[in-house]
């Protein structure tokens, strides 16, 4: 079957591709990834080439994809490998350029293979074969789905990665009241203060879909993007006109939350909904808060996904402090083929001792939730 090596997503009809991704699944669509690369957010001078594998039938009808980039650095895909590229660089070996087939600035779980299971594994079994006549080091997968992670379990040369996140699940809560009345005492109180704490600076807040917001609102949801790798001296990964193309381009999946003092807009919250998940994203302010960015990352949305119905709110990756805001841990796999023997042995020794690490503190973590023992 033709194996074709996609270098723009525009190149491709919406439709077609969006014919392998699951309505519940904003990251992988077209529109998403296809404003990732139009906007300049993706590309070979931000160090993600996209290289996404198709895999057509003899009429040419796509059977399978990967959404997959060509990269010369590790940054912005939150499994991280940087150790394993110094270790490589101290030992003279090139560890970049590599492949990924990820969503690019996105740690959310996902379909990673699209289409039919047996075009997706000819897909994945093509990508091993031709790293060393493409000149990668290795191809990586990340952040996979359960169907995903079984056609990847037991293929070799690929090797299992565990990561630990925090979701928070709706139980059917009436409304917040209902799901603070679920937590212990200690808990329940310390949520309550830290609301009253934002309330009491006089903030409100506003929940906008993507074609409600003007390009000034835009202009304003960047600028608090930007500022949070701004007071990192680091600069955004994404260009203001990703936001801008976003909207245009799936405003029914966009939810912004603005918080605003005395009729000026001063933080917000960008996220997306998805089938029955809200997935928070990017979040800024411009001024200095007490306990703002609790309430806008975390207590706005659980209070959003009750109103609307939805299931769980993943609000990003990492974050202990999440914990004691109910949000349980989960464990997330990613997959690693590694062209170099020794680096392949090392890596593997790693994993295993890694995969015990993350797992032991998986199972602590659910002791330190904040839920009532019933």
């Amino acid at each position: 079957m033709p194996n074709l090596i996609l270098q723009q997503l525009a190149d491709l009809d919406a439709t077609t591709w969006d014919a392998l991704v699951a309505p519940e699944q904003p990251f992988l669509c077209h529109a998403f990834l296809s404003s990732l690369e139009d906007s300049g957010s993706v590309s070979r001078r931000t160090g993600w080439t996209p290289a996404h594998r198709l895999l057509t039938d003899g009429t040419g009808h796509l059977r399978a994809a990967l959404p997959a980039y060509v990269k010369t650095h590790s940054f912005g895909e939150y499994v991280f490998d940087h150790g394993w590229a110094d270790a490589c660089e101290r030992a003279g070996i090139a560890y970049y350029p590599k492949l990924l087939c990820a969503v690019p600035f996105s740690p959310v779980t996902g379909p990673r293979l699209l289409g039919d299971s047996q075009g997706a594994a000819e897909l994945v079994d093509q990508l091993s074969a031709q790293l060393l006549e493409q000149g990668l080091s290795g191809a990586h997968i990340n952040f996979s789905d359960e169907a995903g992670d079984a056609l990847m379990r037991g293929r070799e040369g690929w090797m299992e990665r565990l990561g630990c996140q925090f979701h928070w699940r709706n139980q059917g809560y009436r409304d917040f009241q209902d799901f603070l009345d679920n937590l212990s005492s200690r808990k329940r109180k310390q949520m309550r203060k830290e609301r009253e704490q934002v309330a009491g600076q006089g903030i409100e807040f506003r929940w906008y879909r993507g074609d409600e917001l003007s390009e000034a609102q835009w202009d304003f949801v960047f600028a608090c993007y930007a500022n949070t790798y701004a007071i990192r001296r680091r600069a955004p990964y994404l260009t203001r006109s990703f936001f801008s193309l976003l909207a245009e381009r799936m405003p029914s999946a966009i939810r912004v939350v603005m918080a605003r003092q005395a009729g000026r807009d001063v933080a917000m919250a960008f996220s997306l909904v998805g089938g029955d998940s809200l997935y928070g994203r990017y979040w800024g302010c411009l001024d200095e808060f007490d306990r703002l960015h609790f309430e806008t990352c975390f207590y706005q949305g659980m209070e959003f996904a009750i109103a609307e119905g939805l299931q769980r709110f993943d609000a990003g990756a990492q974050g202990e402090h999440k914990l004691i805001r109910g949000f349980e841990p989960v464990i997330t796999r990613s997959w690693h083929y590694l062209l170099h023997p020794g680096l392949r042995r090392a890596v593997a020794e790693f994993l295993e001792q890694e995969r015990v690490g993350v797992l032991a503190y998986a199972e602590e973590a659910y002791t330190a939730l904040p839920y009532r023992q019933v």
